[in-house]
């Protein structure tokens, strides 16, 4: 593939080939947007911003629960030269506080999203006295209808080091980081992606990870695009709510190159083995490219052995590595063979340290998924804790170099500082090593907690749980965790207690009901500790005590505080709400949601609430969707709101 200098370069060059996108909002809602309609379309929209007076290096946050809506938005940006700041739309508070914190940052930033969601965010803002934020939204929203006719813009002439967009971090509880990429980043990373996978331009791709993420954004749409290749984009809510869809819609259009992180492979297992999907055919498959957060072997395995008789093939299944900072795409496995696995003894997983390969029933054994080897323009080096190069073999953190490393935290003169070594190689924060000559992660330095594709950084979720009352930051701490056979990393709170064990079931309830409100996720486990092992400095060793909880240190007093399996159930006297009752129970095992309980407040991730909604539509189909729960947030008020539906 050709080197491009610009973004704007690599468009104008295939806006003419006769491709198009196809957007999935729903089983029986698509619509098609052809590369031509899509250049002409975002020029549209780039004449009115124009008209509004953004300029080059203004910056447009896009904030829309429209995928169509969102590429116009995002391509009239880039081809003006205004710099595209995607934000997710989510269901949780903490999410219109991402946004205003993202707004706070930026110098000249102007907002597009739909009406709907404007006039949530300034009831929001007005909820919390934020007059600024409602100030700035009043004067600096634009809709898709804002469009004017006749309206064309005037494409700005970028250069490769121009800004092309910025990544945002999660930002649970502190101030989102901002990554900068440049057109350089992302045209070097670009062709190294399409090369790496060799994409054809008769190829076709399906995804239904958000635009707002990396793989979605940078992967699934300007990757295909430059490749030449049709492409569908399915609402991720759409995905959440209707999984086997997902499949359903790669047999039906031929799909050859599919992707996701583990908790999607998760979701849809969790409804595929229930009810099936006999009349599909997955031969067409060439490869489901595996990334945004750590590959689980075991459900790798699960998922291929369930659609075998689909027709999927084993060697479909592609285990990749990449994050932000390099633009995405690092590190490929090979085309062709089954993805590869190695087996680990825990213990020997330190920096610095040779790496132990143990037999699988090896009571220590834990299980990596190989990632392959560095795609065109990355370099990669395994370093100890000073910087310096490890041999082959040894355990240390993973140092990237080449034309897609970002140099810029957006306004955080520190954060970009740290982002690079002394002789400029980019610090990712990941642990790994090499092992027949391919990558293998082994964790994170930085102790980023990835649920769901997402980064949580501990340190904002221990402030959040340090405001219940009795606790603050000194006795808590938080880790993600995956443990032996697991599949997905889980959240542990760590709590310094010393009091009566049967005293602590209060805290459970608090920590997880505090975090699921403010961050949307769940906590799995809240385990009280004695004591919270530091080093001399004072850091806490949040890996002393996930190593003592795969150890087992814990598992007495958890057990004590499971409750009872004989303890009395209690329902609801109106039978719809019991019915609810029940519904939330056999999908929130670990917690119980009671009629009156704002499911928003009670512990549980979004994903688990889209759950209970499929579980509900399963019993009363077409009548409850997810963004009902806004407006009736509690069991006895969704049965009202069934009752009077029916």
């Amino acid at each position: 593939m050709k080197l491009y200098d610009t973004m704007i370069d690599l468009f104008a060059d295939v806006k003419d080939r006769d491709r198009e996108i196809r957007l999935i909002d729903g089983e029986n809602d698509e619509s098609v947007l052809s590369f031509s309609g899509l250049w002409d379309e975002a020029l549209a929209l780039l004449g009115s911003l124009q008209k509004r007076g953004m300029s080059p290096g203004d910056e447009l946050i896009i904030f829309s629960k429209s995928n169509r809506s969102f590429v116009i938005a995002f391509w009239a940006a880039m081809l003006g030269g205004i710099v595209p700041v995607p934000v997710a739309v989510g269901i949780s508070d903490e999410h219109k506080l991402k946004l205003f914190r993202i707004l706070s940052q930026l110098k000249n930033v102007t907002l597009f999203t739909e009406m709907d969601l404007l006039q949530r965010l300034l009831d929001y803002a007005s909820e919390q006295d934020l007059s600024e934020i409602s100030a700035l939204l009043d004067t600096h929203a634009v809709l898709m209808t804002d469009v004017e006719p006749g309206a064309h813009g005037e494409l700005y002439a970028a250069t490769p080091d121009d800004i092309a967009f910025i990544q945002y971090s999660s930002g649970s509880t502190s101030d989102p980081k901002g990554v900068v990429l440049t057109h350089r980043n992302l045209c070097v990373n670009i062709r190294a992606i399409v090369e790496g996978f060799d994409w054809r331009d008769d190829d076709q791709a399906l995804s239904w990870m958000p635009l707002t993420h990396d793989m979605g954004l940078i992967g699934f749409h300007l990757s295909v695009l430059a490749a030449g290749m049709n492409h569908a984009v399915m609402d991720t809510s759409v995905f959440v709510r209707r999984p086997l869809l997902w499949m359903s819609k790669a047999s039906e259009l031929r799909a050859t190159q599919l992707c996701s992180p583990n908790f999607g492979y998760k979701h849809f297992l969790k409804l595929f083995v229930r009810k099936g999907l006999p009349d599909i055919d997955l031969s067409c498959v060439k490869r489901i490219i595996n990334g945004a957060e750590p590959i689980s072997w075991s459900l790798c395995e699960e998922f291929l052995d369930a659609l075998a008789p689909q027709g999927l093939k084993r060697n479909t299944m592609l285990p990749v590595y990449g994050l932000a900072e390099a633009t995405v795409g690092v590190s490929f496995s090979e085309l062709g063979p089954e993805y590869g696995r190695v087996i680990m003894d825990r213990h020997s997983l330190q920096i610095g340290e040779t790496f132990r390969p143990v037999d699988e029933s090896d009571p220590d054994a834990v299980s990596f998924v190989t990632v392959g080897k560095a795609i065109r323009d990355v370099e990669i080096r395994i370093a100890d804790d000073n910087d310096g190069i490890l041999e082959p073999g040894h355990i240390g953190h993973i140092q990237l170099h080449g034309g897609s490393m970002a140099e810029t935290v957006y306004g955080d003169p520190e954060a970009t500082a740290a982002l690079t070594t002394d002789d400029g190689w980019l610090r990712t924060g990941d642990c790994g090593v090499f092992v027949d000559d391919k990558l293998v992660i082994t964790g994170r330095q930085k102790d980023i907690i990835i649920i769901n594709g997402q980064n949580y950084y501990p340190h904002d979720i221990e402030e959040i749980v340090a405001r219940i009352e009795g606790l603050d930051l000194n006795k808590v701490v938080v880790a993600g965790a995956t443990p032996k056979g697991g599949q997905t990393e889980e959240l542990v709170a760590f709590i310094l207690y010393r009091q009566d064990i049967d005293n602590f079931r209060p805290i459970i309830d608090a920590v997880r009901d505090v975090v699921g409100e403010q961050t949307g996720i769940a906590v799995d486990t809240v385990v009280p500790v004695p004591r919270i092992p530091k080093t001399t400095s004072g850091k806490v060793q949040r890996g002393k005590l996930l190593e003592a909880y795969f150890d087992g240190e814990f598992d007495a007093v958890l057990s004590e505080l499971q409750p009872s399996e004989a303890a009395e159930e209690f329902f609801d006297d109106d039978p719809l709400v019991a019915e609810l009752e029940q519904i939330c129970r056999d999908v929130a095992k670990d917690r119980k949601i009671g009629a009156d309980d704002n499911l928003f407040e009670v512990g549980v991730s979004s994903l688990t609430l889209t759950e209970v909604v499929l579980a509900i539509d399963e019993k009363y189909p077409g009548k409850l969707d997810i963004s009902d729960l806004f407006d009736y947030p509690t069991l006895r008020e969704i049965a009202a709101f069934l009752k009077r539906d029916t």
